[in-house]
């Protein structure tokens, strides 16, 4: 269908809580998630939410196989869910990297619950469960924050484990970076 230009941390519908989905089983919502795959794939991301395009609804997309962005984790199978909610599973916590296309060009150490269920309906509206723990929760988590208006730059615990992907890790990032102000 469509790239979109991703809005980035700044623009005010990043903050809001995003709005229900009304209705499955429509044009205007198969475009948007087609939409949103087209965009998160272009942009090599792993996961997507709709106010990250402009669109204040709760939905969101993930899923990973191979992704230069995120060159060492297990992959993620790609997934819609609309209306997600979030059930942390245990005690357990885990600081890992994130970054995100809304804040381009930077890394943080963000804590995030390790294992979690998450609930939600898929693009028909069918009921959608799923238990998940490391990388794939952390997506889930982080997108899911999108969709009540948190980025992660708000969850870092340390600044000093905040910066630019080129400077935190040279080796991924350094060759293949693009000139701060064209990112």
């Amino acid at each position: 269908m469509a790239v979109r230009e991703v809005l980035r941390m700044g623009h005010p519908l990043l903050h809001q809580v995003a709005q229900p989905v009304e209705q499955f089983n429509t044009l205007e919502l198969d475009m948007l998630i087609k939409d949103m795959f087209d965009t998160m794939d272009a942009m090599k991301g792993a996961g997507l939410a709709a106010p990250q395009i402009g669109v204040s609804l709760r939905v969101v997309i993930f899923g990973v196989e191979a992704n230069p962005r995120y060159p060492d984790v297990e992959p993620v199978p790609t997934t819609v869910l609309i209306h997600p909610q979030i059930t942390v599973l245990g005690e357990e916590t885990q600081e890992d990297w994130e970054g995100c296309l809304s804040v381009p060009g930077l890394r943080g150490m963000v804590p995030r619950w390790n294992r979690i269920r998450y609930d939600g309906a898929d693009i028909k509206g069918k009921p959608l469960e799923c238990e998940v723990s490391g990388f794939h929760a952390r997506v889930v988590q982080h997108e899911v924050d999108h969709l009540d208006g948190i980025l992660y730059p708000e969850r870092i615990r340390d600044m000093r484990t905040f910066g630019f992907e080129r400077e935190l890790f040279p080796e991924v990032f350094g060759d293949a970076a693009v000139p701060i102000g064209d990112d």
